[in-house]
């Protein structure tokens, strides 16, 4: 485990829980401006009525004033790798959280990893993140996909033990310097003179701070289907952060809308029939997500369990078609957008009804737990339905379900209000990273979480932002799609999307990135200087000057393993490489050229109506993302460019 800090690792936790029974830790008890009697008869409320009385009746909230440098509201995926990476940057950090036992949980598929979300994986891994390691830690079955095509599209995916993954982060987040932990909800932002100075939460109470992150995950105003039932929750049987859309909206100005996802139903494993399935094993050398991972004894300990594959049938097909009225996908309840690669097994079989079967992967959930996966069973069919549906698969006929799928609905706000920094163009300091962005997938919101935390810490800081390109990593390109493109459905991450995908592969994360993560100082001296021997070392078998080499103890975590993977593949690619570099010099000009934020683009005439509000929506930061503006014509980045040009000569004269 990389160590980042050589302070003494402090829990620092400071709970007030919203759930019955109710306790309040003695650490750090915020006071109540109520009386004796009022307050037992909160603490015996259940938490369903809770919100509205607490708000209604103690509006002056807690008297006890607390200041942090970054809040982060949220603690899934995103808000993880944001608390982290602020506290490593030694700012006094705080992560509120609606429970401290859901810390970084997988509600839908326990798999970290896939076609090109393994590359962001070890992007963040190399920058200093987090999910890598644990992954490596709590991963029971380790795949590289496309495995059979070239190395530019290799994707390592790992399926994990879901419990174990949980409490692995949160004990990661418990054990981390300068980071505390609360327990309650987010109801309002503080926002003054444009900047965003703080958080209220459901006690009344006000959190000072100087920037604040917002990883909310599906919990803004969710909502659960479930067939033609609905209720609020931001995960089942987890309630949702009901107030804090009212404040995005109104104290930021920021326009929200609605998405919607599935899950699939978990079943026994025992109440199987797995000969009637193809087992699908992994790698038999597997590869860690983490470049800190000591790969020999990481192998010799790691005990890898198979998963299985069966297919849905013609009658399968028809359960589903003959009771799409009763399905929350399509009874109009759940009237946002879905995942377009990840869809219900509703939608697969209404937009392809010319097949007659579809995969379902059936994974473990973990070591302990006798819950299984139904991957590619997506389904908001009413649970009875649900049974039926799946008793009829090959090998399934006898399943019990532990848990039924259903369907949620949560706010996101337009990725087009923030900057590639992830801070909002409408509020100062507010910076939001996840699913909030309009994205889908546990990586691409790591990504965010960690972007937008990095930023966070530099804008405290005074320093500028980091801002990687399309060219250097999938989580610059993930940034600039969604800033510059906006989503009509939740964003997915794929290697197709990548123009540069021959340099920006997973096994060059580390050559890439770590740099980057050692100037930002996410990456310790011990660390880096293991990375330094690595890449010198690397250099010289390329170069065949084999003498006083090191020896793979010294090199570990890496290895002469990797550094012959890393060689074949250059040698390979080497030449389009070339090219690729070439063409990406000579963008580069007006990729990194700047626009300033004030450039009135209504008073270019040239430009027509449609290009105006694409270019005054987006507001690109430099004229290679005004490029890739839809609508935007290669004719309208040259008007762009002239206008650019006078402008800079009129300013040079007044000087």
């Amino acid at each position: 485990m990389l160590v980042f800090s050589k302070q003494p690792m402090i829990l620092q936790v400071s709970v007030f829980t919203m759930l019955t029974p109710f306790k309040i830790s003695r650490h750090r008890v915020p006071k109540l401006k109520t009386s004796n009697s009022n307050l037992l008869k909160f603490l015996e409320m259940p938490y369903s009525i809770i919100p509205d009385i607490f708000i209604n009746n103690f509006k002056e909230g807690c008297y006890m004033e607390r200041k942090y440098q970054v809040v982060i509201i949220g603690a899934g995926h995103a808000g993880c790798e944001a608390s982290l990476v602020c506290a490593r940057m030694g700012l006094k950090t705080l992560v509120l959280t609606l429970n401290v036992d859901s810390i970084a949980r997988m509600p839908c598929n326990p798999a970290i990893g896939g076609i090109a979300k393994g590359q962001m994986v070890r992007e963040i891994d190399a920058i200093g993140g987090e999910m890598g390691q644990i992954t490596d830690r709590a991963g029971l079955q380790f795949k590289m996909l496309n495995s059979s095509r070239g190395p530019a599209v290799w994707s390592p995916r790992a399926q994990c033990d879901k419990e174990l993954y949980s409490v692995l982060m949160s004990k990661s987040l418990q054990n981390q310097s300068d980071l505390e932990i609360l327990q309650s909800e987010a109801t309002s932002l503080i926002v003054k003179n444009g900047k965003v100075c703080g958080v209220k939460i459901l006690t009344g109470e006000t959190i000072n701070a100087d920037a604040v992150v917002v990883t909310t995950g599906t919990f803004l105003n969710g909502a659960i289907h479930l067939g033609k039932m609905h209720f609020d929750g931001g995960r089942f049987n987890e309630r949702p952060a009901s107030y804090l859309s009212i404040s995005l909206a109104k104290d930021c100005g920021l326009k929200l809308g609605r998405f919607k996802t599935t899950t699939t139903p978990r079943i026994n494993t025992l109440s199987i029939d797995y000969s009637k399935m193809t087992e699908q094993l992994g790698d038999e050398k597997p590869k860690p997500f983490s470049h800190f991972t000591e790969i020999k004894q990481w192998r010799a300990t790691l005990k890898q369990l198979p998963c299985w594959l069966t297919y849905t049938n013609t009658c399968t097909h028809k359960i589903v078609e003959d009771n799409l009225g009763l399905s929350s996908i399509n009874i109009g309840e759940v009237n946002s957008k879905s995942p377009r690669y990840c869809p219900a097994i509703e939608e697969k079989i209404e937009r392809y009804p010319e097949k007659t079967s579809h995969h379902i992967f059936v994974e473990p959930e973990g070591y302990n737990t006798n819950e299984v996966y139904l991957n590619g069973l997506y389904t908001g069919l009413p649970f009875d339905l649900q049974q039926k549906m799946i008793n009829s698969i090959a090998g399934l006929e006898d399943a019990k379900v532990i848990r039924y799928g259903y369907a949620i609905e949560y706010d996101y706000s337009s990725p087009l209000q923030i900057k590639k920094s992830l801070e909002t163009k409408t509020v100062e300091n507010l910076f939001l990273g996840g699913q909030i962005n309009g994205t889908t997938g546990y990586e691409e919101a790591a990504s965010q979480g960690f972007v937008a935390g990095v930023n966070a810490g530099l804008k405290v800081l005074g320093k500028a932002p980091l801002i990687l390109g399309r060219n250097e990593s999938y989580v610059g390109i993930l940034i600039d799609d969604i800033t510059t493109k906006g989503v009509d459905e939740p964003y997915r991450m794929f290697t197709s999307r990548a123009e540069y995908r021959l340099s920006i592969r997973n096994d060059n994360a580390d050559l890439r990135l770590m740099d980057i993560g050692r100037s930002i100082g996410l990456i310790s001296d011990k660390a880096y200087e293991k990375f330094e021997l690595y890449r010198n070392t690397l250099a010289d078998v390329y170069e065949n000057n084999t003498d006083n080499l090191p020896t793979d103890k010294e090199l570990s975590p890496w290895s002469f393993e990797r550094i012959n993977e890393e060689i074949f593949i250059h040698k390979k690619y080497e030449g389009y490489i070339e090219i690729q570099d070439r063409m990406a010099n000579k963008m580069k000009k007006n990729e990194d050229r700047k626009i300033p934020e004030d450039f009135d683009y209504s008073k270019v005439d040239s430009f027509s109506s449609e290009t105006k509000q694409r270019l005054m929506e987006v507001r690109p930061q430099t004229i290679g993302q005004a490029s890739r503006i839809h609508a935007v014509k290669p004719s309208d980045i040259a008007i762009l460019t002239i206008y650019l040009e006078k402008r800079k000569r009129e300013e040079s004269k007044k000087l």
